[in-house]
């Protein structure tokens, strides 16, 4: 094997050394070899035995298989079997000059290079010497066949192992590789080479020793075992070639650039075992270069300038064949043709680059693109600070781990009389004393501290890992000192006023609420006429209930705080109870009865509300139940809250109280409002169909108020409208609100809903209604809200002597006469099963 095709200015010297020592080595033992030949030359009849030695040498040289490594072109020869077969047909020494003669004809006739031609010489010769050292020390020549092979076999080894040391030991030189790494690389092959050279050389012993009439038969077994051995390594480097390409592919799979770039040119110089790989890119004017597993320039492509004397080159193109997206560099220091299959393997590697490269980029862009839009989503665009959404995202991260982090408080800061710049100098000065306010917040505030953008002339400080809130005045002062001179606007000294407000983050809850006490704080320094102002919980003008009650509704909902009272709703003609409409209190233990108002917000903001319902839920059908048992069928009307239309699991809720209190689905009437939540959002049809189809019955509650009526009523499968007591209080008075009640009950007929009027009042509220034909009311005039049992209580007493009538009939004794709904044939069709309340 010769290992010399080529070396780098790196590895020259050492190169020369080794291969030095191996030629001096050998030149010493081929003198001592030709002194002894000359002291004892050989009879005539040897000559063509040297001969027959010298061409088998010669021959066996020129017998190889090769392959490339970078620009250098490796070969495994047959000469040590030559050798060997020699030393056992002439002496040593006749046997070194023999293989110094042949190894330097085959290099002749190959057009070696002189250090290529000196280093096989050199290293050839070694291997005779050591073969023949070891031959010797065996014993005497062999007068067996056993004493034969045995000899042959230490001969043998003796001379595979000095050319593996010697040859592999360059290799190591020249291609950087460590030793033990090329001992490792295809011990399997070289191994199996070996044993093919090694039966050779016993079978042609056996046949010398045997019959030397057999020789001629020699070289058709050693050219087959040479031919097997060769077609042998070709296709274990052809497999090797493919699974070094896979890996490849499948390592250029990531969407990181970099990566692609660096790993595309260090598994392009192990692929196609290149000098130095480069791939330049055509849009980003990158080129990436690098050798031996390492990357040497990563920069602009006109500053790299390289000195490789020969490189395969070929373009990198997109999908559609024409987008120019880079070139690929194979360099070596001297000329190399590629084979068949490297070729083939070369585009397969170039395609696949290309699509990584394509996607790596597109990928960069599209990150590129995402975090401009984050940026922006989170920035305000004139002054390039964090807007409100930032400031509230922040503060909600910094409020939740404040633990152990110091004290958080807010700043707010209002521009006093901004808008007279704007007024005065324009908005573009405006804008620019902006940008200037901006700069002076973030120069003032610390490093760890957000300065943010809310909108207009107002702006925020967020502080963090302050020691005491008490610090917090502080920090702002020097913060709003920034803003005490002047500011230069088209050569105008214009002065800006500032108001701030301080609210410190503990035991305020969220980050909103947190805004919104330093909003109350800036407030209070305006109308006071100070610079900075800090929140006290006495001055907050706000509902100051708010926050405890939020606190104490886990364990109003714990122990039963909340309890339900019921209004009758009364058939307008009869008087009769038809129906009963449940309404919350809060009875707490420290501040009385409490209305809805005051906590219903609060209670719908928090998490408590599926709970919240459930209990409301429970109170009201156990009423209905009480009084089915007492002889009175009336349903209950529960208000909900839009949240619980957001909820798909709320119909189950449902279904699963009125199977606890055993009441009918019939007797639930669910009153809707019309808010945000009726929007045609999904969810809201979704849950609202399976309410319906439980048998659940739906109400419109305070029908008219909203924007959207009559296109509610067009998708939501409602019983039931209620009007609300805004129109019944002034119908008399109003003819915009008696039209409002006229059109409710008639469009209420048209299809086939129930209309309750609620607020009834008076006995003329009643007496018109009915005769605008609405069938039900409820208001003060029939009764107030009360407790379940007060109010079985009024229906067992009754009016008049007659049980759940809760005031005279309008009619006594008379026959009334219900006009039927007016419909058209397919509202019949679509109101047919929908019962009105029972008179």
């Amino acid at each position: 094997m010769n290992p010399l095709e080529h070396h780098d200015n790196q590895t020259d010297q050492a190169v020369r050394t080794l291969v030095g020592l191996v030629v001096a080595a050998a030149g010493t033992a081929t003198v001592l070899a030709l002194v002894i030949a000359i002291r004892q030359p050989a009879q005539a009849n040897d000559l063509v035995v040297l001969l027959t030695i010298t061409s088998m040498i010669a021959i066996c040289t020129t017998m190889k298989a090769g392959f490339r490594l970078r620009s250098a072109h490796y070969s495994v020869t047959w000469s040590e079997t030559a050798i060997v077969l020699g030393l056992f047909v002439a002496p040593t020494h006749w046997v070194i000059l023999c293989t110094a003669v042949g190894v330097a004809a085959a290099a002749g006739i190959a057009r070696l290079s002189r250090l290529k031609t000196a280093f096989s010489i050199g290293k050839n010769t070694l291997v005779a010497t050591a073969a023949g050292l070891a031959l010797a020390g065996y014993g005497s020549g062999p007068d067996t066949l056993a004493h034969l092979l045995a000899a042959a076999t230490v001969g043998y080894l003796v001379a595979v192992v000095a050319d593996e040391l010697i040859t592999l030991q360059v290799i190591a030189l020249v291609s950087r590789t460590p030793l033990p790494t090329l001992l490792r690389t295809d011990w399997d092959l070289r191994l199996l080479g070996t044993g093919f050279r090694y039966l050779a050389t016993l079978g042609t012993l056996v046949v010398l020793f045997v019959d030397h009439r057999l020789l001629p038969a020699l070289p058709a077994l050693v050219l087959s075992l040479h031919l097997a051995y060769s077609h042998r390594v070709r296709g274990r480097a052809e497999q090797q070639a493919w699974q070094r390409l896979a890996r490849t592919t499948d390592a250029l799979n990531v969407i990181d650039l970099d990566r692609v770039l660096t790993t595309a040119v260090n598994q392009a110089g192990e692929l196609f075992s290149a000098d130095q790989v480069e791939i330049e890119l055509t849009a980003a004017e990158r080129t990436v270069q690098g050798s031996g597993g390492r990357i040497s320039y990563d920069g602009p492509s006109a500053r790299l300038v390289s000195d490789a004397p020969a490189q395969i080159e070929t373009r990198l193109r997109g999908v559609d064949g024409e987008t120019d997206v880079g070139i690929l560099r194979l360099r070596f220091h001297r000329p190399v043709a590629l084979s068949e299959r490297e070729r083939y393997t070369l585009r397969t590697f170039a395609a696949a680059l290309c699509t990584a490269v394509c996607n790596a980029q597109a990928y960069a862009e599209l990150a590129r693109a995402a975090d401009g839009h984050a940026h922006a989503a989170g920035h305000d665009a004139l002054t390039g600070l964090p807007n409100r959404r930032a400031l509230l995202e922040r503060g909600e991260r910094m409020l939740d781990r404040r633990h152990g982090g110091g004290v958080i408080a807010l700043l707010l800061i209002d521009l006093n009389h901004f808008k007279e710049v704007n007024d005065t100098l324009g908005h573009t000065a405006g804008d620019q004393v902006l940008v200037q306010v901006a700069e002076r917040l973030r120069a003032a505030a610390g490093p760890a501290d957000l300065v943010a953008r809310l909108g207009g002339d107002e702006f925020a400080v967020l502080f963090v890992g302050l020691p005491a809130p008490a610090l917090a005045a502080v920090r702002a002062d020097v913060v709003l000192a920034g803003l005490r001179e002047p500011f230069l606007v088209d050569g105008i000294r214009v002065g800006v006023e500032a108001s701030g407000g301080i609210a410190a983050g503990t035991g305020a809850g969220g980050i909103d609420e947190l805004l919104r006490r330093a909003d109350v704080a800036m407030y209070q320094a305006k109308r006071a006429g100070q610079r900075i102002c800090t929140y006290a919980p006495a001055q907050d003008t706000a509902d100051l209930g708010r926050l405890w009650l939020g606190g104490d509704l886990a364990r109003a909902v714990d122990n039963r705080e909340f309890i339900v009272e019921f209004q009758p709703i009364v058939d307008l003609g009869t008087g009769d109870l038809i129906a009963a409409e449940a309404l919350t209190r809060w009875r707490h233990p420290v501040h009385g009865a409490i209305e809805p108002l005051r906590f219903i917000a609060t209670v719908e903001r928090s998490a408590l509300l599926p709970a919240f319902t459930a209990a409301v839920l429970d109170q009201a059908l156990d009423a209905v139940r009480q009084w089915r048992e007492a002889g009175f069928d009336a349903p209950v009307a529960v208000n909900v809250s839009p949240r619980s239309l957001l909820d798909t699991g709320f119909p189950d809720a449902v279904h699963a109280r009125l199977l606890a209190h055993g009441v009918a689905p019939g007797s639930l009437y669910l009153e809707l409002t019309e808010t945000l939540a009726l929007s045609r959002l999904e969810v809201v049809d979704e849950v609202l169909a399976r309410l319906r189809a439980l048998g659940v019955r739906l109400a419109l509650d305070d029908f008219g108020t909203g924007y959207s009526s009559l296109s509610l009523l067009s998708r939501i499968p409602v019983h039931e409208l209620k009007i609300d007591r805004s129109f019944v209080a002034v119908m008399e008075s109003s003819v915009q609100a008696l039209a409002v009640v006229r059109s409710t009950v008639d469009l209420g007929r048209s299809l086939g809903l129930t209309v309750v009027a609620e607020g009834v009042e008076s006995e003329r509220q009643r007496q018109t209604l009915w005769q605008l034909g609405c069938a039900a009311g409820q208001g003060h005039l029939f009764g107030r809200s009360m407790p379940a049992e007060r109010f079985l209580a009024v229906l067992q007493r009754g009016t008049d002597g007659h049980r759940g009538r809760l005031a005279a009939a309008l009619h006594e004794g008379a026959p009334v006469i219900r006009l039927p709904p007016r419909q058209s044939p397919e509202d019949g069709k679509r109101h047919d099963n929908l019962p009105n309340w029972p008179a």
